[in-house]
């Protein structure tokens, strides 16, 4: 039976940096832009047995993976090869190592004389993940028409992020729908904590492999569990799982998976207590179409506190106080309070970000946030995400179409003045983490 399950884009709307230190957290949001994963079985002829994964992107060009895969000796756990298909050969590591990590976690679930049947896995992403514009003709809508499926008419690693976190929805969409998949609900299923948790662990430790290094996971806890405050994991909770294919690297990924190490148990602290949007508000990103180095930034922040660390500490520890504040004022509807929560909160990035040397909200955002906010009504302030830069702007505004239209209608106005490209996304905020979708609604995707 085909199995679909989704996983939310991110925003981190406070905690920017600090969300690199356990002693601080964020407030990260998840957004109606998801990535969707599709998995059908592969029907083979009578006799015939293969251990082939297929994995496709139609939005793209040429981006489909053809995967073989076989169990290792000694608990190595499940090895993924590459093969050669009908496109040219070109690696995805988060869907090779979200494939290789899924696999090994259900090779060590289930019963060994169990079977991996071959499948077929369809990947989907919402248009707001990529700046590109569609070609004529070439959006597919889902059946509810809740989500557009454009096809983009170039290769994946020519495409324009926006900046929503797609590789962390993707590694967590896809380790859900493979998990869902093939483990019975009695071992795995959405709609119960400990195997949200179970996913939580996994694409964590899939997403961190495939990055090559041991991330904040901010993005990943988003697209698992939606919105909430974030507080980071110890990174040596994953120092003893080892490489793929090492005598029991299975049993290591379960007991990690399964936190059921004492002397590695996940420290993780996620909490949707109380963390919401206003009523007839909405949480809206803007792509202004110019990305920022994102890893030389944090680099050069984390020097500057390195080189001063009481006065550091003390910016810090005043931000984290603003942040707070602000996700207080969002969870009582305090409306008419936002605009100085979001200004406390610039102020200080702006702060950190002269003395530390780096464009957090570079005089260009300034001037936009602020001129957005002054000049549209029903704009009660916003910030520059994240780790901040020249790439996004996300703002908190009243949700009704008056109040987007004119949205629109000023960024046209920047744009054509700035000589840039700002425009309105459609993702907004959502409160939802990954879930199981309905495999009818995607339409023409829906058969294998």
């Amino acid at each position: 039976m085909p199995t679909a399950v989704s996983a939310p884009g991110k925003v981190l709307l406070a905690g920017g940096y600090l969300v690199l230190d356990r002693a601080y957290t964020g407030l990260v949001f998840g957004l109606s832009a998801r990535i969707h994963v599709l998995v059908h079985d592969v029907d083979t002829s009578s006799g015939v047995q293969l251990s082939e994964i297929v994995v496709q992107s139609p939005q793209f060009l040429e981006a489909s993976w053809n995967y073989g895969y076989r169990l290792t000796a000694n608990n190595g756990g499940i090895s993924v090869t590459q093969l050669q298909g009908a496109a040219p050969l070109s690696r995805n590591p988060f869907v090779e190592t979200a494939l290789l990590y899924a696999l090994t976690y259900i090779s060590a679930t289930l019963p060994s004389s169990h079977t991996i049947k071959s499948a077929k896995v369809t990947i989907l992403a919402d248009n707001d993940y990529y700046s590109h514009s569609p070609a004529e003709g070439s959006t597919t809508k889902a059946q509810d028409d809740s989500h557009h499926f454009t096809s983009f008419g170039v290769r994946l690693q020519d495409a324009h992020k926006t900046g929503l976190g797609s590789s962390a929805a993707l590694v967590t969409a896809f380790t859900g729908a493979i998990l869902s998949h093939y483990l019975p609900s009695s071992k795995f299923s959405l709609s119960n904590e400990s195997s949200r948790s179970v996913l939580h662990n996994l694409a964590q430790a899939a997403h961190c492999a495939a990055q090559g290094k041991v991330g904040s996971g901010f993005d990943v806890a988003a697209a698992v569990y939606g919105t909430c405050i974030y507080r980071r994991f110890s990174p040596s909770v994953l120092s003893g799982l080892g490489e793929p294919g090492t005598t029991n690297f299975s049993l290591r990924v379960k007991t990690l998976v399964e936190n059921i190490d004492p002397a590695a148990k996940w420290d993780t602290e996620i909490s949707k207590e109380g963390v919401t949007i206003p009523k007839g508000m909405a949480l809206v990103m803007c792509d202004v179409d110019c990305g920022s180095q994102t890893v030389s930034m944090v680099k050069k922040v984390l020097e500057w506190r390195k080189s001063d660390p009481e006065g550091s500490k003390a910016l810090w520890d005043s931000l984290q106080a603003s942040n707070s504040s602000l996700g207080e004022k969002l969870a009582s509807g305090s409306v008419n309070e936002l605009t100085g929560a979001f200004s406390s909160i610039r102020e200080k990035i702006r702060e950190m970000g002269d003395r530390s040397g780096v464009p957090i909200e570079p005089k260009e955002q300034t001037e936009l946030i602020d001129a957005v906010t002054n000049g549209v009504e029903g704009v009660e302030g916003g910030v520059v995400p994240g780790a901040g830069g020249y790439d996004a702007i996300v703002l908190l505004v009243k949700d009704d179409e008056k109040t987007m239209d004119a949205i629109k209608a000023f960024l046209k106005k920047w744009s054509e003045e700035k000589k840039g490209n700002v425009k309105l996304l459609e993702a907004k905020g959502e409160l939802e983490g990954a879930r199981a979708e309905e495999i009818q609604k995607y339409g023409v995707f829906a058969t294998c």
